[in-house]
């Protein structure tokens, strides 16, 4: 139980930590990451927030995930909500300074990259489930047989040029972290010394399962004497 506690708590901390990268890559107001052209596109076509706008892409890519069968698993559905709702906390607060000159705003983008590779050493670490995006690239790589490389560029610049059509912001900032992005979040588990490929997720479906037997346990104790 308390492992699990440690878990959650190393999950939300994560959520949090990429809420607050994201909005510092905003705040940098030299363009947005591929996703948040998107997020931001549809916040301007419909009138909710852009933490809004991620909450309802992310409604979407779970239900999408699960129909192409991937497994789902408490943080996936956490990182779908929470996310969205941290940016909106910090966003609609101004708990996060906007720069305009362009040297301030180059050191906050590159802070917010940084904050989103600790994040992520969080949030996978939690090993609760791979959020909804990745489960997209994870469940098109296995569909399709291409690399993971040309799937998540695939979907990024897919969702960069939706959103750019719909309003969003692109800029020198979207290039910096389409080719900065990655590295820093691999450098950021170099650091912390974070294998990733060690990380045993736990899903929903084993959850589930391991509840029915405790169920099937408390009804019919005798089954399970033997």
């Amino acid at each position: 139980m308390k492992k699990m506690v440690r878990r959650v708590i190393r999950l939300f901390i994560g959520l949090f930590l990429f809420a607050v990268g994201i909005v510092f890559t905003i705040n940098a107001n030299l363009g947005l990451s591929p996703w948040d052209v998107f997020h931001q596109g549809i916040s301007h076509l419909t009138g909710i927030t852009m933490g809004q706008a991620s909450i309802v892409v992310g409604i979407i890519l779970v239900l999408l995930d699960a129909v192409l069968g991937e497994r789902l698993g408490w943080g996936t559905l956490c990182n779908m909500l929470f996310i969205g709702l941290f940016m909106d906390f910090l966003m609609l607060n101004h708990l996060i300074p906007i720069y305009e000159g362009i040297i301030p705003s180059v050191i906050m983008m590159l802070l917010g990259m940084a904050v989103i590779g600790v994040a992520s050493y969080f949030y996978i670490g939690a090993a609760l489930g791979s959020g909804p995006r990745d489960g997209l690239m994870i469940a098109l790589t296995k569909m399709t047989h291409k690399s993971v490389r040309f799937i998540r560029n695939a979907i990024e610049i897919s969702a960069l040029i939706v959103g750019y059509l719909l309003g969003g912001f692109v800029g020198i900032g979207t290039l910096i972290m389409a080719l900065v992005l990655g590295n820093i979040i691999q450098l950021s588990f170099t650091v912390l010394k974070f294998d990733i490929n060690s990380i045993e997720h736990r899903f929903i479906d084993e959850d589930l399962k391991l509840l029915k037997v405790k169920l099937l346990k408390r009804k019919s104790p005798d089954i399970f004497l033997e």
